[in-house]
């Protein structure tokens, strides 16, 4: 029986907004058949509401966007899943009306520059290293106390890679594998990760879209199989004021079925490139992989994620590791963007540096070779940008990322951080507390 014929009471359509929240509407079959090429209305209020339902303002409203006009969500068709018996679900794309895509649309800005690498020759394979915090209360209950003073599931133990997690975790882990294996995502490994109830899951290398899809799609799982034994998951980058949690994307680069990021020793230059482009355009990315406030409260050294703009090979303490010297494995880990982050804009920010690289064949500086943590001025290593913002003004004034994320978008996103700031510094945040209640209620249940 063909995908098209199976029976099925529902689709559900899925795209994430900008926040990377997962958003959808569910049809009928019927409905689906008649709109599947043409695409599904969407009103383009979701580009201008925060976290909250409130509206943004304060940034340049382009004519697509504003008046609460219709853009279309057109299903891709590759991705369509039976996502339980009755239900399949599809993801799409957000078009305009005259069939260009919405200059935000997360999806469709991996793509072009997906097609802008391949204008070069190269195909990009890319994997991700998924971060959470599971706690034992139901997500009505943790709720109910603001999301504080949760019990982490499988013990107040925090050790990675510890085997002694109580059944509970692992039942948990089990269900989502197997979850992912229902629908067709290939996942690695997992295991504990450093802070009690945290996991790490890794999902399998592929192309950057594909990724993106799987990415987004394994949270939502993560967060059904939650409800469904009564427990609650968070991918807040730190959801308690412990340990923050993060999501790490490798990268590398093909040509002629041939990993091009390796060499004989250390290095390829074309790494070489890539490097010097992450690190050139690290300052502004940061306010894209790290979009919220609580996700700066993560840079703390010593405590696991990079702090300083640097590299270094086999280096775990740096912003991007490189990997080298196999001809299949060799490739870059760029270790700054929080678990918080949309999926698709995380994977454009870390493309956009790779195609600056090297099609300006950026030269990277001195590896650090020993701890990148705490270094001094004198150094000569930059820190990453640590709050908010400080890094929308490194994103706002860097020209590189403004050519390959298009004005429109740095303009948005630039407009839309600033808005999440003020909301935080008038409506109760207190910037001087480990984790505050305002991020608490605010980011616990997203992206």
């Amino acid at each position: 029986m063909s995908e098209l014929t199976r029976p099925r009471r529902a689709v559900r359509l899925e795209a994430t907004n900008h926040e990377g929240s997962l958003l959808g509407k569910n049809v009928s079959p019927t409905k689906f058949r008649v709109g599947k090429d043409s695409g599904f209305a969407f009103a383009d209020i979701l580009f201008a509401i925060d976290l909250n339902n409130e509206i943004v303002l304060g940034d340049a409203f382009p004519d697509w966007r504003g008046n609460i006009y219709d853009i279309q969500m057109v299903p891709d068709m590759a991705t369509l899943v039976e996502w339980r018996p009755g239900l399949d679900s599809v993801i799409g794309d957000y078009w305009l009306k005259d069939g260009t895509p919405v200059p935000i649309c997360p999806r469709n800005l991996v793509r072009k520059l997906v097609a802008r690498l391949a204008e070069r020759g190269y195909d990009a394979t890319v994997a991700v290293e998924i971060e959470a915090t599971l706690f034992e209360e139901s997500v009505q209950e943790a709720r109910e106390r603001g999301y504080r003073d949760l019990t982490p599931l499988g013990g107040s133990a925090g050790a990675t890679y510890h085997l002694a997690r109580s059944s509970d975790w692992v039942v948990y882990m089990d269900a989502v594998v197997e979850r992912l294996d229902q629908i067709g995502i290939t996942w690695e490994a997992w295991t504990d990760e450093a802070a009690p109830g945290q996991t790490e899951l890794n999902l399998a290398p592929t192309d950057p879209v594909r990724l993106g899809d799987s990415w987004a799609r394994t949270r939502q799982i993560m967060r059904e199989v939650a409800f469904e034994l009564g427990h609650t998951v968070s991918f807040m980058a730190k959801p308690t004021a412990g340990f923050g949690q993060g999501a790490h994307i490798n990268i590398s680069l093909n040509s002629d079925s041939v990993n091009r990021f390796f060499a004989g020793e250390g290095p390829s230059d074309l790494m070489k490139h890539a490097v010097g482009g992450l690190l050139a355009t690290m300052a502004g990315a940061t306010s894209i992989v790290m979009p919220q406030i609580t996700s700066y409260r993560r840079l703390v050294d010593l405590t696991g994620p990079p702090t300083t703009i640097s590299w270094g090979v086999n280096n775990k303490t740096a912003a991007v590791r490189a990997i080298t010297g196999h001809p299949k494995y060799s490739r870059l880990e760029y270790r700054l963007p929080g678990a918080d982050v949309n999926p698709y804009f995380a994977i454009a920010a870390v493309l956009a540096g790779v195609l600056a690289g090297i099609e300006r064949q950026i030269e990277p500086p001195e590896q650090v070779t020993d701890m990148a943590w705490c270094l001094p001025a004198s150094s000569g290593v930059s820190r990453i940008p640590d709050t908010m913002s400080k890094a929308g003004a490194a994103l706002d004034a860097d020209p590189l990322l403004r050519e390959y994320l298009g004005d429109e978008f740095v303009d948005f996103w630039v407009a839309s951080r600033r808005w999440e700031w003020m909301e935080f510094h008038t409506k109760g945040g207190d910037p001087f507390a480990e984790l505050s209640a305002w991020e608490s209620q605010r980011y616990f249940e997203f992206p």
